[in-house]
């Protein structure tokens, strides 16, 4: 029994080998003649899904050449430097420096060369001077997705993933734990224990829920708004708002992660849709307004006599222009022209203890749970647990609770979705590199508002497209579409108080509305000469609507 195990093991064994591993033992077996103190790095592929199910490389490995000279063989290092200065650009100082290490027989000049680059320095036949081949991470797209994706770095002497999926993923990604370096009957009889009684994690692929084209779609929406109002920063999420697929997702500043060496700040590395808190102002009141429909304190036809500004607890607050819209002010005019008055109302109808319950349970004070690191919860406590009316009068029109791009999008979504609150993520699928896959599965709960109100404020928000957005110009004939816009003053965090000369512009919209697809969500802090949200976004908005449509081939729904 013990030898038919071994040698099923064996057998086994021979199978990777040869057959699923053979690239890798073939380069180790050409790296044995170049540079054996070292290995070709090695790291599993993250791959973009197309939306016909093709897979395209986002995060892989790709091979060049690297210059090294041995010291003791250089007898003139002017010379050498000239003559390979003609081939390749090498900094003087570095080479010299280098050159006079005459007790170390390696010494690094360079790195990523290309093909051509190494046979002309080959073709040099300097003493002491070789060409080596490796392999380095390589990001096809650039820039593209980045934040998303992450890098491969150092962190002290440990080469591995740093930030985005890169880092999430880095225990399937990482091939460091199966050496093909180690001699193999070494191998064999040290780890049959861990072969037969231990569940290791299996070194794998990642695929992502991210489209290149839609993701390259949203990013130059966003450099065209970033550009015309010089925003401090910028992002967007587009979203599947029935399972939480992201589809895309970008910010700016962003940085080139095949040379995140050359970032200055570091901060411009950690990824602000998960990781930074803001106010967003008035796309939040859907949130109140369906959390009051559910409870059944208002309809979409309930009135109140809009005096252009209510007092709370002494303190005024005022409609975006200050102007009274006067009696017979229905909540759908309240949504359609953003009425902070009227969200006052709407929250002293609910009262101050199931405002609390309804906002809590579309999720805003949890992390989402998305599988990309350093997440932070919304910043809702100090709000939603004070005695005094004002903070929830503040809360009712999105002023005052800070939250995270992708917990906002999370809790819009369950507008459009039945009120269920989905796992925003950019994973889908792990494939093994034994040839097995696993696909990812994310839990769905629910939140406190029932379908029917779903429906309801799925309503509301279509009239806000079809005749409050712009007039009405923005219609679309052939599709219902949810939207809502915010305009918010930026919090100081030195005074405590608001900005009085900065805003954040942010805009949602999901369609077709009563069975969606899609969530798009955008934001700009900051942008210079436009006062509001609906002039910064209509317009890419719908730009990012048509090609959502067109580009999935949607069919109308009205």
């Amino acid at each position: 029994m013990f030898v038919i195990v071994f040698a099923g093991i064996l057998l086994v064994k021979l199978f990777f080998v040869q057959i699923v591993e053979k690239d890798t033992y073939r380069e180790a077996a050409n790296r044995q003649y170049a540079t054996p103190s070292t290995n070709i790095y090695e790291r599993g592929t993250i791959y973009f899904e197309t939306k016909d199910g093709n897979l395209v490389s986002a995060a892989t490995q790709t091979s060049g050449f690297k210059l090294a000279i041995n010291p003791e063989k250089i007898t003139d290092i002017e010379s050498t430097y000239q003559k390979l200065s003609e081939v390749i650009a090498i900094d003087r100082d570095n080479f010299t420096k280098k050159a006079q290490q005459k007790n170390d027989p390696y010494e690094e000049i360079t790195s990523h060369l290309s093909k051509a680059e190494a046979d002309a320095i080959a073709g040099l036949k300097i003493s002491g001077v070789n060409v080596y081949k490796e392999k380095w991470r390589f990001y096809p797209g650039g820039s593209m997705a980045s934040h998303e994706l992450g890098f491969v770095g150092y962190k002290g002497d440990q080469l591995g993933g740093r930030y985005g999926l890169e880092r999430q993923y880095e225990s399937y990604l990482s091939r460091d734990a199966n050496n093909p370096y180690v001699n193999f009957f070494a191998e064999v009889f040290s780890n049959i224990h861990e072969t037969l009684f231990e569940d290791e994690t299996k070194e794998g692929n990642i695929v992502t829920t991210i489209e290149p084209q839609v993701q390259g779609f949203l990013e130059k929406k966003l450099a065209e708004v970033e550009e015309k109002y010089k925003t401090d920063s910028i992002g967007g999420i587009i979203m599947n708002p029935s399972d939480g697929s992201i589809y895309a997702m970008s910010s700016s500043p962003s940085f080139d992660p095949n040379n995140f060496s050359q970032v200055k700040n570091i901060s411009v590395f950690s990824n602000p849709l998960v990781e930074n808190v803001l106010e967003f102002g008035s796309v939040v009141k859907p949130l109140v307004m369906a959390a009051a429909l559910d409870a059944g304190v208002v309809t979409a036809d309930t009135t109140y006599n809009d005096k252009g500004s209510v007092v709370v607890e002494k303190k005024e607050i005022f409609n975006f222009d200050k102007q009274g819209r006067g009696p017979g002010t229905t909540m759908q005019e309240v949504l359609s022209q953003s009425l902070n008055t009227g969200m006052v109302f709407v929250e002293q109808k609910l009262g101050k203890e199931k405002l609390r319950d309804y906002l809590l349970g579309f999720g805003i004070k949890e992390k989402t749970g998305i599988d990309l690191p350093n997440e932070t919860a919304g910043l809702v406590s100090g709000i939603l647990k004070s005695p005094r009316e004002i903070e929830y009068a503040n809360a009712a029109f999105g002023q005052g609770i800070a939250l995270t791009p992708v917990g906002l999008v999370r809790a819009l979504a369950s507008l459009g979705n039945g009120g269920n609150l989905v796992v925003p993520h950019v994973a889908k699928k792990i494939k093994y590199n034994d040839g097995t896959s696993k696909d990812l599965v994310y839990a769905t709960t629910l939140t406190k508002i029932a379908k029917v109100t779903s429906e309801e404020i799925t309503r509301m928000l279509v009239n806000v497209m079809d005749k409050g957005l712009s007039g009405g110009t923005k219609k679309l004939d052939h599709f219902s579409v949810a939207v809502k816009t915010g305009t918010a003053q930026v919090a100081d965090n030195t005074t405590g108080g608001y900005y009085t000369d900065r805003h954040n512009h942010s805009f949602f919209g999901y369609f077709p509305a009563y069975d969606p697809k899609f969530i798009v969500f955008l934001y700009a802090i900051n942008p210079k000469g436009v006062p509001y949200a609906a002039t910064t976004w209509a317009d890419p908005f719908l730009d990012i609507t048509k090609f959502l449509l067109n580009y999935y081939n949607i069919p109308p729904d009205r």
